[in-house]
């Protein structure tokens, strides 16, 4: 007897005869009490306690990554790596007025007719049918037959673990089941062990959450930590087509959408590109993109892996033939439709589907397990199940319409089911043709024979399961005899509803889409990796069913909305086999019915005639996504980084082991300098921008890459610029070299833009009025700029932002009752932005970040979250319900607002405070124990 029972059972009394209050509260504690010693619990009281958990991967291994603060000891660098299209042309493009594919196919005739052996000839041969097969030509395929990729390694900036910010908040201290480094899944490497033995020495297996283009991930992925052929499964969601705002999110708190001209974005002044699919050659530029990391995505995967494409219906047809000429055309596994959410609104037909395209490896050997479907009678997999059987089995009629579409119930205890033939099409002359069915005689008719032979056939008459229909002797089955039918291509269960979640981003993918794929494809354990990390569905569906993600993207804004997602997700814990290997050990499966003799496990029958007649146990089928649930525990995300494509910062004066050279810099400023004439306006917050004119190299400059005239109250003014380096951060001494320069010509200010800086480089620039007698500004470039010419990356308003520092306030607090141990906490007064506009501060309440994160203990290299705070947001509300009880209301209070709840001193006696402002960029202040007021 359940708690509803028992309810049901005391208004049932309540009902019978009015009683006064004691003999209502005895007569509820007796049924209670009941209830509990029918399900054998004595008569104690089940904790309704959670503990929060998540999946680990102890099995699996990855290789040592440096953390951020190692950049400038970092020496192993690569060489960048050349990928070709086709291994049999030439490197180099060859002009001899020709036709080279013709040329090549005598050649490869040449070939077959002199090959000394049978397998040279088969070789040949094999290429002359590859060569021969129609292909996709697009602008600058045929002149393009190999590209090039910087070699790139991966430093760790931040280390995330919700169950470590749950330990954080109880105050337990390491040592209390987990030290605090294992919580983030790794334990605290000394510097000198990062330097000498990164990329070299094996270390714990921790998710990964990495800002880069995909194409640069992906190839340091391959040639820094060889992950080559170790990934089973690849989930692309690129771009959908060559229009500006079919992909595009502004905000981490905003999601319109808008199609918009060169001359209408500067009107909406601080947007920042989360998905660009702007192509300065369109759909050219566009098939080039993709193809270049299918290319190397092949190489990632496993011989036994899958990869999945998302694509509209606009570019569909071009995107197939690619992978086609990619992974092969005989390496194609399907095409599935799913229906999304709303359509597309057209004068002709609306489309409702998206497509998900699948390749494999290797055909031969894909790792595939089926998905199956609740049958539902006259619905797909179940439309001939339109029968009822008496409960006695004395009399079937068909079903009426109302009951085949739900609108009314099947009477109690009648079985639905349907007939089938008996017979197969051939004649047999080796097995008797008449039978003896319900007493009637039969034969299987001109050219037929009884499928089963007729003793089988008979057998199944005596166990019931033939009916006559007419004149036909038919077979039945029941629906409960196997209650699912396999998943097809055409999913129109998907696109959600208006009670679904939330979409958190503008090209938020179903969850059940990419949960289906991984099922398909992978086991628990098993590597996914998504190059379109977006709002971070695929890493947030392989969490939940126990597999291991990487995720990247080019954007810091996606990357802002996945951390959130991942940080506060909630998940059923599914039994694991082995706990002692984690999900790698697979998921538990059990076989049971409900009440209504429904089967409701993750193991179903699968009863056939064959095994009914031949009285054997029938084949049992596992539905992967049915796993055991362990009751009393909330599983939350496994710890997880956040690594980024940013290796050793370099000040363009440096010697050759600290720079790249000389000429790789000059073509990058070149670049750059063009980006600033095309992107001439900076807005700075409030509605206000800042305009450049005249901007070009200055004459005889040491460290300064350009200048440009401003106009400020009527006045033109002289402003400099210093770039940071292409592929990595902005140092403390290209800082101080340029301000020194800027302030000794006396131009008016300094604008220092970069794709990440480090925090001392920082500070200088917010003290360069008071240190260096010139007033400074750093402006965050958006990464894509680093994706290549083909990305018309060139719009105003979206390729730079002004990034101020958070105001943060330290203070002590009173220790706990009965300790003299100090503590501490962290306010977020506000996010402070310069404005070279009016010379002044402008400030934004702490409020009204949309994350902040604490480093409580912050050891100068890598930023490990202690508390992350999302304010105004209900980011926490569903770990708050599942761990009902197990903090304090003001603990999450806390989690939403500008306030951190007290801490205590940690190891190395300083804090870090990130903010996540509204465009994603990254905000850091470090701040000393000695500090607090």
């Amino acid at each position: 007897m359940d708690s509803e029972e028992c309810e049901r059972r005391r208004q049932a009394i309540v009902k019978a005869a009015p009683l006064r209050e004691r003999d209502l509260r005895q007569a509820s504690l007796f049924l209670l009490a009941f209830a509990l010693m029918a399900k054998g619990l004595g008569g104690r009281r089940r904790s309704s306690k959670k503990e929060a958990e998540p999946y680990r991967h102890p099995t699996a291994e990855a290789v040592l990554r440096p953390e951020i603060g190692t950049q400038p000891q970092f020496k192993k660098k690569k060489p960048p790596q050349t990928y070709r299209y086709d291994s049999s042309l030439s490197p180099a493009l060859e002009w001899d007025g020709g036709n080279a594919a013709r040329e090549r196919g005598e050649a490869l005739i040449r070939q077959i007719l002199e090959a000394p052996d049978l397998e040279t000839a088969q070789k040949a041969a094999a290429e002359l049918v590859r060569l021969s097969r129609p292909f996709l030509q697009w602008a600058g395929k045929g002149e393009r037959l190999s590209f090039e990729v910087p070699t790139l390694p991966l430093f760790i900036h931040e280390r995330l673990s919700t169950q470590a910010i749950l330990e954080t908040l109880r105050g337990r201290q390491p040592g209390h089941q987990l030290s605090m480094w294992d919580l983030y899944g790794d334990r605290e490497h000394p510097v000198y062990e990062q330097i000498l033995s990164a990329y070299e020495h094996k270390n714990g297996w921790v998710n990964r959450m990495i800002l880069g283009d995909s194409l640069v991930v992906m190839n340091s992925l391959l040639h820094y930590e060889g992950l080559g052929g170790q990934v089973q499964m690849i989930y692309m969601d690129p771009p959908y087509g060559v229009k500006f705002g079919s992909n595009f999110q502004p905000f981490v708190r905003k999601r319109d959408v808008k199609h918009n001209d060169d001359a209408d974005m500067t009107r909406e002044p601080e947007m920042v590109k989360a998905y660009r699919d702007t192509w300065e050659l369109g759909l050219h530029s566009y098939l080039t993109y993709l193809r270049d990391r299918l290319l190397i995505a092949r190489d990632l995967l496993t011989p036994r892996g899958s990869v999945f494409v998302q694509i509209s219906d606009e570019n569909l047809h071009h995107v197939r033939e690619v992978m086609d000429e990619v992974f092969g055309s005989e390496n194609y596994v399907g095409q599935i439709a799913f229906r999304k959410t709303g359509s597309q609104s057209t004068k002709l037909l609306s489309s409702t589907y998206d497509f998900v395209l699948q390749y494999a490896r290797d055909i031969q050997r894909i790792h595939f397990q089926p998905l199956w479907l609740q049958k539902d009678p006259g619905e797909e997999g179940a439309k001939q199940y339109l029968w009822l059987e008496a409960p006695d089995g004395s009399s079937y009629q068909k079903m009426t319409d109302a009951q085949i579409g739900g609108y009314e119930p099947i009477p109690r205890g009648w079985r639905v089911f349907r007939p089938g033939p008996l017979t197969s099409p051939g004649a047999s002359s080796s097995q008797r043709q008449e039978i003896s069915l319900q007493g009637r005689t039969f034969t299987p008719g001109p050219n037929r024979h009884w499928s089963l032979g007729p003793e089988a056939t008979e057998e199944l008459d005596r166990r019931g399961r033939t009916l006559i229909l007419g004149n036909t002797p038919c077979s039945k089955l029941y629906l409960e005899d196997f209650p699912v039918s396999p998943l097809k291509n055409v999913w129109t269960d998907t696109g959600g509803s208006g009670f679904a979640e939330k979409p958190l981003y503008v090209v938020q993918t179903d969850p059940l889409v990419i949960q289906r794929c991984i099922l398909m494809t992978t086991l628990p354990g098993d590597l996914v990796i998504d190059p379109t990390c977006g709002s971070g569905t695929t890493a947030h569906v392989a969490e939940q069913w126990g597999r291991r993600w990487i995720t990247m993207d080019t954007s810091r804004v996606p990357l802002a909305l996945a951390r959130q997602r991942l940080l506060t997700a909630t998940y059923d814990f599914y039994e694991l086999k082995d706990a002692a290997s984690g999900p790698a050990g697979g998921f538990v499966y059990r076989r049971y019915q409900n009440s209504k003799g429904e089967e409701i496990g993750g193991i179903v029958p699968h009863v056939t005639l064959k095994s009914i007649a031949s009285d054997e146990p029938p084949a049992e089928e596992i539905l992967v996504d049915r796993p055991e649930v362990q009751s009393g525990i909330t599983r939350v995300t496994g710890p997880f980084c956040v690594e980024a494509t940013i290796p050793a910062p370099a000040g363009w004066d440096e010697d050759e082991d600290g720079a790249e050279p000389v000429d790789a810099y000059g073509a990058f400023r070149d670049r750059m300098l063009e980006v600033l004439r095309r992107s001439p306006v900076l807005h700075v917050g409030g509605g206000k921008v800042v305009t450049f004119t005249n901007v070009r190299p200055p004459a005889r400059t040491l460290s300064l890459a350009a200048e440009a005239m401003v106009e400020q109250e009527g006045e033109k003014q002289a402003v400099a610029f210093a770039f940071g380096p292409e592929n990595g951060a902005v140092s403390e001494t290209l800082v101080f070299q340029a301000a020194k320069e800027a302030a000794v010509k006396r131009y008016k200010h300094l604008y220092v833009i970069g794709f990440a800086i480090q925090p001392h480089a920082r500070g200088l620039i917010e003290h360069a009025a008071e240190a260096m007698d010139i007033p400074a500004t750093y402006i965050q470039a958006t990464p894509d700029l680093l994706m290549g010419d083909l990305l018309k990356t060139l719009r105003s308003s979206q390729i730079f932002s002004v990034c101020g520092l958070p105001d943060v306030e330290l203070r002590k607090v009173a220790p706990i009752s009965g300790s003299t141990t100090p503590r501490f906490e962290v306010e977020l007064k506000g996010l402070d932005v310069f404005d070279p506009v009016t010379m002044e501060t402008d400030s934004e309440p702490g409020s009204n970040v949309p994350a902040w994160l604490l480093d409580s203990d912050y050891n100068g290299l890598c930023f490990r979250a202690s508390q992350v705070f999302f304010p105004r947001t209900a980011a926490w509300d569903a770990l708050k319900r599942s761990l009902k009880g197990e903090f304090d209301d003001s603990v999450w209070e806390h989690l939403a607002g500008a306030v951190s709840a007290p801490f205590e001193e940690g190891t190395h006696g300083r804090i870090a405070v990130k903010v996540i402002d509204d465009r994603g960029n990254e905000l850091m202040v470090v701040k000393d124990l000695a500090e607090a007021v």
